[in-house]
């Protein structure tokens, strides 16, 4: 679960992680009452008016403004929320700003980078910092790796003292500096495993010319899978920012990832979801999406699977793949005539079945009376993929 940059800093700030001053405002009028309080509180001249989207790049594409007066930050807000952003992560179809961070400006001397996410090559936690601050983070690691460092941290053990002064160390920092950066770190590493995140980006870190250490941006992430341990962060899920189709499969545990290509694909099992993707690109069609049903896919899920691909009007065919291990192939069958008769659907499906009762199942589907195509084999379903994109 994704949350906005002034909610990842509300999180972080309880864990004594140092973040500028800000005030989150749904409209002109609440930034303006914004900007008073945080002209009155601070001695800078200026203050930062933020889009609050779940998505990066966002100074580039106008979405941070800065102001020196209450009236432009007006006239900034006015001309900000109701727009549409578009960044390299919204896709061109860009994301609504709906809500703005009003936040204190920073005399900022140094920007570096810092973040904190799980290597699934390790199975542990991975702290990096980089002296290329407010860059993409992956575009360091291609094209500069040594100005990224990377600290593997022991899950038993924690993050360790000397493993947050050698990241302070890396990025070159002396006194009080670096003994701000330390704490700023060891803070970070602590709320990033309290909260069960599974990304913890400050992008920039900032040093301020008066040595102080904060957070300029930030990125968290949750951890699915671990919300039900923190059911008090639910309520920060702003589902405006999420893709509609993908908040339907959530209501139905649905594992389901919206692509931009036109083969819908429903499968169960996320290796045989990778590899069905790729069937589908080799047939000369793009995949559509990531959709898994799960080992024990019944009837209905089946059902609200086909709902999903169907309202995404690039899909021009779908393919099912499913193997009967958990899930027997007759009764993922018994749901996709169920959801044909159920529901319109008015594209090609080809249907390839394999393993516990792949050879009822396949009966099932050819005495339907349904117009589903049956395939048998990969090789098959590949080229019967192709045939109906052919004709479509």
């Amino acid at each position: 679960m994704n949350i906005h940059e002034y909610q990842g800093k509300g999180i972080l700030k309880q864990f004594g992680v140092a973040v500028p001053k800000g005030i989150v405002a749904f409209s002109a009028e609440e930034a303006k009452q914004a900007a008073i309080q945080l002209f009155e509180e601070q001695s800078s001249p200026v203050v930062v008016v933020k889009a609050q989207i779940h998505a990066g790049g966002r100074g580039k594409a106008g979405g941070v403004k800065l102001a020196k007066s209450p009236e432009e930050v007006f006239e900034i807000a006015q001309k900000m929320l109701g727009a549409t952003l578009v960044t390299h992560q919204t896709g061109p179809e860009g994301k609504e700003v709906r809500r703005l961070l009003v936040e204190e400006g920073m005399n900022i001397d140094k920007e570096f980078y810092l973040g904190i996410t799980l290597d699934r090559a390790t199975s542990g936690n991975v702290l990096m910092v980089s002296t290329e601050g407010g860059m993409e983070i992956e575009k360091v690691a291609e094209e500069t790796p040594e100005k990224l460092l990377k600290i593997h941290v022991d899950p038993v053990y924690g993050l360790q003292g000397f493993q947050a002064r050698e990241a302070a160390f890396f990025l070159g920092l002396q006194g009080e500096q670096f003994r701000n950066a330390v704490k700023f770190i060891e803070a970070l590493y602590s709320a990033y495993t309290s909260i069960d995140a599974s990304l913890a980006e400050i992008n920039p870190l900032v040093i301020t010319k008066e040595g102080r250490v904060l957070a300029l941006d930030a990125k968290i992430n949750f951890d699915d899978n671990a919300l039900y341990r923190h059911k008090e962060y639910l309520e920060l899920r702003d589902i405006s920012e999420e893709d509609p189709l993908e908040h339907e499969a959530s209501k139905s545990n649905l594992n389901y990832v919206r692509l931009d290509g036109n083969v819908g694909c429903m499968v169960n099992g996320a290796g045989l979801a990778m590899g069905t993707m790729d069937l589908i690109q080799l047939a000369g069609g793009k995949p559509a999406n990531f959709l898994d049903v799960g080992g024990g896919a019944s009837p209905k899920t089946v059902e609200e699977g086909f709902k999903i691909i169907l309202g995404d009007k690039n899909v021009k065919a779908i393919l099912v793949n499913v193997f009967g291990g958990i899930v027997r192939c007759d009764r993922v069958a018994g749901g996709i005539i169920q959801a044909a008769r159920n529901i319109d659907i008015h594209l090609p499906v080809i249907v390839r079945l394999e393993g516990t009762n792949a050879e009822a199942a396949q009966k099932m589907l050819d005495e339907s009376g349904l117009s589903l195509i049956s395939a048998k084999g990969l090789r098959d379903a590949a080229q019967k993929v192709q045939q109906a994109l052919a004709s479509a």
